[in-house]
């Protein structure tokens, strides 16, 4: 298991679009991720889970990693969360 202490960048937080790109990543994954924050987890298979978490801008988050796939899914979970989702522009 990987746990990973990140902290989130987007300036609206972990909102539908952040959501929605966890959720396309799961897809293509094996593991099983999970986000933790403020003593709630949600599994990134569900994007309404993930928002509920509440974790706006600078939030520190703990996400767990279990699977086969870890060590990468690590990686590119890292790069996620770092590059804003994709959305540079929210940082």
């Amino acid at each position: 298991m990987q746990e990973l202490n990140l902290k989130v960048l987007n300036k609206p937080g972990l909102h539908a679009r952040p959501a929605k790109e966890l959720v396309k990543f799961n897809k293509g994954i094996e593991s099983e991720v999970v986000i933790k924050f403020n003593g709630k987890s949600a599994n990134i298979k569900s994007m309404m889970a993930v928002m509920a978490l509440g974790a706006k801008q600078d939030a520190e988050v703990t996400v767990t990693i279990e699977g086969p796939d870890e060590a990468d899914v690590a990686k590119a979970v890292t790069e996620m969360f770092a590059k804003g989702f994709g959305f540079p522009d929210e940082l």
